[in-house]
C-alpha cells in the first residue's frame, strides 16, 4: 500500500495526459509532475486516492536524454508551460502518444490513423494574446499568471511564449500603478471591492504588428489614465487601440460587457493566409497564428473541395475557417451561437470580398437541421467545437444530413475520440487524424480529422 508523506524511489514507465511521469507500484499508478518516461526518481507521495496517487518530484536519480533545463525562470511556480522540461521533439512524441491513446481507448479506433504532430520550427514567443491578472500578493503588487489550481498570482516580468510586446506593456502598467498608488481588485486571491485594476489584456497582430491594450477595471473612472495612455503611445510600436473594459462583478469572468475606447480604434487587424480579420477585444481569434494557418490549410485539404460543394461550418466563430473553405467551395454556411462573433464574421467576409459565405446566429444543433429541412444538403460538414466537444443533437443532425466528408477540428483529444466513436456508428470512417502543435511547452494539442461516409 502506497503511503502519504513517504518517499519512494520509482521508475517512470509512462506519461500522463497532462505530461506527468507515471510510476507504478504493484500496478498502482503514481503521477509525478516534472518526471520523464525512462527516468528513475525520488518522489514524495502527497495525495493518495483509491485508484491512483500523486507524487512530488524530489530528485532525478537517472536522467532522461530528453530532459532539458527550462529556459523560463518561473517554470516551477507558474505551471503554464508544464512540459518545458522535455526537449521539443519529446514534447511532440508525448502529444502523439496522448492522441493515439485517446483515439484507441476512448474512440475504439486504430491508433495508426494518428499522424505525427506538425510542430513549429521556433516554438517560442508564439502567442498573440495574453490576459494577466493583477493583485496584491503578500503586500506586493503582482502581475502575472495564476499558479496551478489556485488564484495565487505568480508575479513575472517576462513570458517566453508571449509576444515581447506583452512584457513591455506589463512593465509600463506596473510602473504606472506603483507611481500613482492604484489599488488592484485582488488581495491574496480575494476580491477587493475597493480595488480598481483587475486584468491587463494585450493582443498583437502577427503579420500587421498592430497592438491592442485592454485595461480591465471595476470602475469607469480611472485616475491618471491619461498618463498611462501617453506612456503607452510613446513606448509601444504599432499601438492601434487602448480600451477600458468595465467588470464590476465579483466573479472569475475576466471581461465585462462594457467597453470604452481610450485611444485609437476598437479593433486591430491580422491575417491568416490571404484573409484579413478585424479583431475586437471580445473576439475569439486563435492565439498561435502561425500554426493556425497550418491547421486551417490541413482542414481545407481534408475538405477535398472542387468548387461544386456546399459546406456547413459549425461553431464557426468569427468565420476564420469559413473564409478558408470559401476559397474552393460553391457555398459555405457558418453557424455560431455568439451574435457578436457572427457580426464580426459577416464583416470579415465583406472586407475580404467573399460573397459565397452566409452566416447564422444560433445553436449548430438547431440551425443545421433547419437548413437541411429547407433543402440545403451539404457535401462537407466542418466542426470546430469548444473543449467539451459536439452536442449530441449536432452529431445526430450530421448523421441525418449524410455529408460525403466530415472535417473535425478539436482542441481536446478525449472529447474528439468520444465524438468520432459516435460518428463511426452513424456510417462514417476515420481516414486520418493530424495533430497540430498549437501550444508548444504545454500539454494542449489540437487535431484535425478527416471522416468519410461509408453507408450510402
Amino acid at each position: 500500500m502506497v503511503e502519504k508523506n513517504k518517499e519512494y524511489i520509482l521508475d517512470i514507465v509512462g506519461t500522463g495526459y497532462e505530461g506527468e511521469g507515471i510510476a507504478k507500484i504493484n500496478g498502482y499508478p503514481i503521477f509525478i509532475e516534472g518526471a520523464i518516461e525512462g527516468e528513475k526518481v525520488r518522489a514524495l507521495i502527497v495525495k493518495v486516492k483509491k485508484n491512483f496517487a500523486y507524487g512530488k518530484l524530489i530528485e532525478v536519480i537517472e536522467v532522461s536524454e530528453d530532459r532539458v533545463e527550462p529556459k523560463c525562470q518561473y517554470y516551477k511556480r507558474c505551471g503554464g508551460c508544464s512540459v518545458q522540461h522535455m526537449n521539443y521533439n519529446k514534447q511532440l512524441e508525448y502529444k502523439h502518444e496522448r492522441v493515439k491513446d485517446c483515439i484507441s481507448k476512448i474512440g475504439g479506433l486504430d491508433e495508426n490513423l494518428v499522424k505525427f504532430p506538425l510542430g513549429m520550427a521556433r516554438p517560442e514567443r508564439y502567442r498573440n494574446k495574453v490576459q494577466l491578472p493583477v493583485g496584491i500578493v503578500k503586500g506586493k503588487l503582482s502581475i502575472g499568471f495564476y499558479a496551478p489550481r489556485s488564484h495565487n498570482i505568480i508575479d513575472l516580468d517576462i513570458c517566453l511564449i508571449q509576444d515581447k510586446v506583452a512584457d513591455i506593456v506589463t512593465k509600463i502598467v506596473r510602473e504606472w500603478m506603483e507611481k500613482y498608488n492604484l489599488a488592484p481588485a485582488s488581495i491574496d486571491g480575494i476580491f477587493n471591492k475597493k480595488g480598481l485594476i483587475r486584468h491587463i489584456m494585450i493582443r498583437r497582430g502577427f503579420k500587421t504588428n498592430e497592438v491592442m491594450v485592454v485595461l480591465v477595471s471595476t470602475d469607469e473612472k480611472v485616475p491618471y489614465i491619461t498618463e498611462l495612455i501617453e506612456n503607452l503611445k510613446e513606448n509601444i510600436d504599432g499601438l492601434k487601440s487602448i480600451v477600458l473594459n468595465i467588470n464590476k462583478a465579483e466573479t472569475n469572468v475576466i471581461l465585462g460587457q462594457k467597453c470604452i475606447s481610450l485611444y485609437g480604434e476598437d479593433t486591430i487587424t491580422d491575417y491568416i493566409g490571404e484573409f484579413k480579420f478585424n479583431i475586437s477585444l471580445l473576439s475569439f481569434f486563435q492565439v498561435n497564428p502561425k500554426q493556425t494557418e497550418v491547421l486551417y490549410r490541413k482542414a481545407l485539404e481534408y475538405a477535398g473541395l472542387t468548387g461544386e460543394e456546399t459546406v456547413f461550418d459549425a461553431y464557426c466563430g468569427t468565420g476564420t475557417i469559413t473564409l478558408f473553405l470559401s476559397q474552393k467551395a460553391k457555398k459555405v454556411y457558418g453557424v455560431e451561437i455568439i451574435e457578436e462573433a457572427i457580426h464580426n464574421a459577416r464583416k470579415n467576409a465583406n472586407s475580404n470580398s467573399v460573397d459565397n459565405a452566409e452566416f447564422f446566429v444560433g445553436k449548430s444543433e438547431e440551425v443545421i437541421p433547419n437548413l437541411i429541412n429547407e433543402g440545403i444538403k451539404p457535401e462537407v460538414i466542418v466542426v470546430d467545437p469548444p473543449r467539451k466537444g459536439c452536442d449530441i443533437k449536432l452529431l445526430d443532425a450530421i448523421g441525418e444530413a449524410k455529408p460525403e466528408r466530415i472535417v473535425y477540428v478539436s482542441c481536446d483529444p478525449s472529447t474528439l475520440a468520444r465524438d468520432l466513436k459516435i460518428l463511426t456508428e452513424k456510417g462514417y470512417e476515420v481516414k486520418e487524424v493530424q495533430p497540430v502543435d498549437m501550444f508548444p511547452h504545454t500539454s494542449h494539442v489540437e487535431c484535425v480529422v478527416l471522416m468519410s461516409r461509408i453507408e450510402k
